[in-house]
């Protein structure tokens, strides 16, 4: 994921001849306004990753049939996906040699891609991309209303409190998962199959690529993520290096993704925290919503190793609010 909403995206800007847009740490704090430009050489995607096999009945609102399962009859239909001529059905298993190539063709396609556990094998730990276009069809409203009544903000109904209250609360759903309100669709279906998959019992991770906030999203049971490239000087580099124990050059060689004159670009990681607010409260009482408070918080900022590097650690650093 890293990879290609990140990396294979700076290269498609550079190969384009056309200057990458780095986020700004303002960017990253907790109810920030993104501008609003969707750049058209930032690849998009929205993946759902599930560790059991989400149930026939949540057809109803996350919609995978056998139309829109990965064989070859349907992803011909597909006529804009560039289906390789020896076409194998092995390739969808997470073990295959071949399923990263396999991802990648299939990551552009509109709506969700959904990996979970294989219900045909007798292995109980084989995952497959089971399903591509999948749309997730629970309405936002809806999906605030579960948020709120399991935080105790509401009790049954989301108009219960009246439209202006229903209003912030849909609002805070938004905060909630790390988002602006008028964000676009991808990130907007992330956040709502990350609510509703919540009513499945097992572990679920959805990856959204935004093409405006030019960052991985990654919503699991531990919370919201942010991945974003960053430039840091060659001063910078040996700062963080000195405080590692390492040589700028090991550092370079582990974790520099590319470099661009006199800076260095890096994979950064921002990880954010549950304030109270957005925590059920420890009595279960009812509660009022307070629309000035912060539910989210930076937790912990890390510079990633490049993806594949075994060997490094994410190094933390903290460079939101300096």
């Amino acid at each position: 994921m890293l990879n290609y909403a990140l990396i294979e995206s700076y290269r498609q800007f550079t190969d384009r001849k056309l200057p990458y847009p780095f986020i700004e740490k303002r960017e990253l704090k907790p109810r920030a306004r993104i501008p609003g430009i969707e750049y058209e050489s930032q690849k998009t995607f929205l993946v759902i990753f599930v560790e059991d096999v989400i149930p026939a009945a949540h057809k109803k609102y996350i919609r995978f049939f056998d139309v829109n399962k990965p064989t070859k009859t349907n992803l011909l239909q597909s006529k804009s996906l560039p289906l390789p001529e020896k076409f194998d059905r092995t390739h969808k298993y997470l073990d295959a040699a071949q399923f990263y190539d396999f991802l990648n063709v299939l990551l552009p396609v509109d709506y969700a891609l959904l990996i979970q556990r294989d219900p045909t094998t007798l292995s109980a730990n084989r995952y497959s991309l089971t399903h591509f276009h999948v749309r997730i069809d629970w309405p936002i409203a809806d999906a605030a209303e579960d948020l709120a009544q399991s935080l105790r903000y509401i009790s049954k109904d989301l108009y219960e409190k009246g439209d202006k209250y229903a209003e912030v609360v849909q609002r805070k759903l938004f905060e909630y998962y790390g988002m602006p309100v008028m964000v676009g669709g991808r990130r907007t279906a992330a956040m709502v199959a990350a609510q509703y998959l919540k009513r499945i019992p097992c572990i679920s991770t959805v990856y959204a690529g935004s093409s405006e906030s030019r960052a991985l999203y990654r919503i699991s049971e531990r919370g919201v993520s942010k991945a974003a490239l960053m430039r840091f000087s060659n001063d910078e580099i040996r700062q963080i290096a000195d405080s590692q124990r390492m040589s700028p050059r090991t550092f370079k060689k582990n974790y520099v993704i590319a470099k661009k004159g006199k800076y260095n670009v890096c994979i950064f990681l921002a990880t954010y925290a549950y304030t109270d607010h957005s925590r059920p409260p420890d009595d279960g009482k009812l509660r009022e919503i307070n629309p000035d408070v912060n539910w989210l918080t930076v937790g912990t900022e890390h510079v990633l190793p490049k993806p594949g590097v075994r060997k490094y650690p994410p190094i933390n650093l903290n460079l939101i609010y300096t």
